[in-house]
């Protein structure tokens, strides 16, 4: 039987992984963990604290709303950070070997504190770029120290081609295989920009695979839409609307053609949800259709519906609640299985979620789902 590979989980940053790892002149734009006065840590750049450095607990999510409570009221925190952080949750030899108690073979691993800063960053473009060197440079420990069973997601971004187009090639030779990507505006121009050619070249000829994933990357709505207070960790609309960059970047790179160039181009959507593919599948081949006849020409004369790029390129993973075996029924066998381990919001017994789901299934009902489109992202 082929194995099951988790397609989202997530490495914790070691507390020095970003200034063990930037070039040394940028040390002083290193992300780093540091603790207050009343023994909180905190993910701070140049001094300014960005989030909280929680020790996460699949299914506790309420946890983590009573931590942030205590750091506005001043209270002291009930354990330490270091002291509450379990090995695998940073050693991917860990890991590797939590993998097995899961019900899982493999893990893709995502950053963890890596989904808070590019935002913020973002305001520096050559800070921005050392850190995620950083972090890329540390993935290549965890391609060997995790044994083929986990891995690895680089971040990196396209807004500067010439860093980009040598990250490339480093994660080539480094085994890293699949790199998130802000689905966003890249400096006002869309991601099937002309301009873009040279870059998703890159990715087919390197054999790296862009992935979209939650983060706090540039927006698609204006700031004005929101309305949290500054110290939420997560701003409401963004997961009301957690799936729209993904459809919006999808729509973008299908019907201006960037798929049907480059063929060989594979897109992974991890943690933006899946129920609403098929809904968006009838409208992407709806609102082509209808805007052709209205305009008197298409967008981009394409060969294939769209709908079928998607098919073909493009792969999202399904949490067991969304019910992923209804999902296959309606658009076919799209999706990949996830556990989100060991975020709150995810779960650390993935396979019993999918086999006693209300619609259960398993790896003899879709393979796609617990191995193969994994495997096509990750090129093998």
């Amino acid at each position: 039987m082929p194995s099951v590979v988790d397609s989202d989980q997530h490495l914790y940053e070691p507390r020095t992984m970003w200034l063990d790892h930037i070039d040394p002149d940028r040390r002083d734009d290193a992300l780093r963990i540091v603790d207050d006065d009343l023994g909180y840590a905190w993910v701070t750049w140049r001094g300014k604290r960005l989030a909280p450095a929680d020790v996460q607990r699949p299914r506790e999510t309420s946890a983590l709303g009573t931590l942030h409570e205590r750091i506005r009221a001043g209270i002291a925190p009930e354990t330490r950070y270091d002291d509450d952080l379990p090995a695998d949750y940073w050693e991917a030899s860990a890991r590797a070997d939590r993998l097995a108690a899961m019900g899982v073979d493999e893990a893709v691993a995502f950053p963890n504190f890596g989904l808070l800063w590019e935002r913020t960053l973002d305001a520096d473009l050559g800070a921005l770029t050392a850190n995620m060197t950083a972090w890329n440079r540390w993935c290549a420990t965890v391609v060997l120290d995790g044994r083929g069973k986990v891995h690895p997601v680089a971040h990196v971004t396209l807004r500067d081609e010439r860093w980009l187009l040598a990250e490339l090639a480093r994660l080539e030779r480094d085994g890293i295989r699949l790199a998130m990507v802000a689905p966003a505006l890249v400096d006002g121009r869309p991601l099937s920009h002309p301009d873009h050619e040279p870059i998703w070249r890159a990715f087919v000829e390197r054999g790296v695979r862009p992935l979209f994933h939650v983060a706090d990357q540039r927006r698609v709505f204006a700031d004005g839409w929101y309305t949290d207070p500054p110290d939420a960790f997560v701003p409401t609309l963004d997961s009301v609307f957690l799936w729209t960059a993904a459809a919006l970047a999808c729509t973008d790179l299908i019907l201006n053609g960037t798929l049907e160039r480059h063929p060989d181009l594979r897109v992974g959507i991890v943690e933006l949800s899946a129920v609403w593919v098929p809904m968006f599948l009838m409208m992407l081949d709806g609102g082509s259709d209808f805007t052709a006849r209205l305009n008197g020409r298409p967008l981009t004369p394409l060969p294939l519906r769209p709908s079928e790029y998607f098919g073909r390129q493009v792969r999202v993973s399904s949490f067991s609640y969304e019910l992923p075996a209804r999902l296959i029924r309606q658009t076919g066998d799209l999706y990949m299985c996830c556990s989100d381990y060991p975020h709150s919001e995810g779960t650390s017994t993935p396979m019993t979620d999918y086999t006693t789901a209300a619609v259960p299934v398993g790896p003899d009902d879709a393979p796609g789902l617990f191995h193969d489109n994994v495997s096509m992202l990750l090129d093998r």
